[in-house]
């Protein structure tokens, strides 16, 4: 174990990131287990932190730990050390608390325990998924030809150029892809190639900016995407939100997985 964490984590610059993603799981599992004691009134887990009766939430927290981490980890150039790990392990913890009241930020009210607040864990989630890739070694699609170091790679101008070119369509497929309101597709598209782009050219999500942009509501495309919706789409955030819960506690209202707008009555005499 000592000698895979040094030849797969240390030798290979990854130990800042290795330490950012431990410590930002764990400060999640931690803050998610503190709210869930505290929405239960167990008495002997320390309440909210209410000096004076002011509420203080733990983003406020996550910013100093995460201002803290990152100021050290600026200031210490040995990048393999105990200090940049400590320095990124905070940074991560921070951010954790930081992401997992992402809805109240967003919104600027608290919503932790309603449906809204469900956007914090799929934050959570992502940020999660997203730094597992990296710290597996995976880099998103075009790296190479975007590094500086590109130019002095073998294979030829035309070759880099085209992969290069290759790159910004993948790129601008996830850029549609999220327009059109596949979050994990078009995530997903940016490290692996053509998923993004296969996204992009498939119907938008209902209530997503795509779909309020080019589906006229009643129209042939509207009813489409709401049909694909409701039978792909919908089974998959059921199971999604049950496995969310079941880690960072159920809230208050029942899942809401409609995003379908109201139709307009006069588009629909229209298409009629």
């Amino acid at each position: 174990m000592v000698e895979w964490f040094g030849s797969s984590v240390v030798a290979t610059g990854r130990l800042p990131l290795f330490s950012f993603f431990v410590a930002f799981v764990a400060g999640f599992l931690l803050i998610r287990m503190s709210v869930r004691m505290i929405r239960a009134r167990v008495r002997w887990w320390p309440g909210n932190v209410r000096p004076g009766g002011l509420h203080i939430h733990h983003v406020v927290f996550g910013v100093g730990f995460m201002m803290l981490g990152g100021v050290a980890a600026l200031l210490i150039t040995d990048r393999t050390g105990v200090p940049i790990a400590v320095a990124a392990a905070l940074f991560g913890f921070g951010s954790a608390l930081v992401l997992d009241e992402f809805a109240l930020i967003l919104h600027l009210r608290d919503v932790y325990w309603t449906e809204q607040g469900r956007a914090s864990v799929d934050a959570v989630f992502v940020a999660i998924a997203l730094t597992g890739l990296l710290l597996t070694g995976v880099r998103p699609f075009g790296w190479e030809q975007f590094h500086p170091a590109a130019g002095q790679a073998g294979g030829g101008q035309g070759v880099q150029a085209a992969l290069m070119v290759l790159s910004l369509v993948n790129l601008a497929g996830s850029v549609v892809s999220l327009l059109k309101g596949k979050i994990w597709t078009g995530l997903i598209g940016v490290f692996l190639p053509a998923v993004s782009i296969v996204a992009a050219v498939r119907l938008a999500v209902p209530g997503s900016p795509w779909a309020r942009w080019r589906y006229p509501a009643g129209s042939e495309k509207w009813h489409q995407a709401v049909r694909r919706d409701r039978r792909i789409r919908r089974p998959l955030i059921r199971a999604k939100i049950r496995v969310q819960e079941l880690i960072a506690g159920r809230h208050d209202l029942e899942p809401t997985v409609d995003p379908t707008p109201t139709p307009d009555p006069r588009a629909l005499t229209r298409a009629g």
